[in-house]
């Protein structure tokens, strides 16, 4: 049924990513399937903030990022698992559901955080991808 996945992740929460990452993995062995792992990293916003910090600064940011998630998916995922790793920048909900369609997978699974009074207002990642993606979407709590 799904032979493309993607994950998205934030490495910077450990405990989440591992929670989403089991059902991704749940889901991957079971049909045999292809799993893209994404992080996002934040856009700089502004052309001046990033001219100001140099040339090299976003590439540096990208590659620790790269490695660090690199690491992570060597840690929690089993070799034998068709994987690839993504890291791109920009807004959460807006590169998973490019990247998503950039790779033309089947699935996306992403973690949901609980809600709170911020997530009322403007509405989670999670629940912008679910309500705007092409593809299936699954969310993980």
């Amino acid at each position: 049924m799904f032979k493309t996945l993607l994950l998205a992740v934030d490495i910077n929460d450990p405990e989440g990513a591992i929670s989403s990452a089991r059902a991704a993995l749940t889901m991957a062995q079971y049909e045999g399937a292809t799993l893209h792992i994404l992080n996002i990293l934040p856009d700089h916003g502004m052309a001046m903030v990033s001219a100001s910090m140099g040339p090299n600064h976003s590439a540096l940011i990208k590659k620790a990022a790269y490695d660090e998630l690199a690491s992570w998916v060597a840690a929690n995922v089993p070799e034998a698992l068709a994987t690839k790793i993504h890291v791109v920048t920009g807004t959460v909900y807006d590169q998973i559901i490019k990247t998503a369609n950039a790779l033309s997978v089947d699935c996306i699974i992403v973690g949901a955080h609980g809600p709170s009074l911020k997530d009322y207002l403007i509405g989670p990642n999670a629940a912008r991808v679910a309500r705007h993606a092409s593809q299936s979407v699954f969310v993980v709590r």
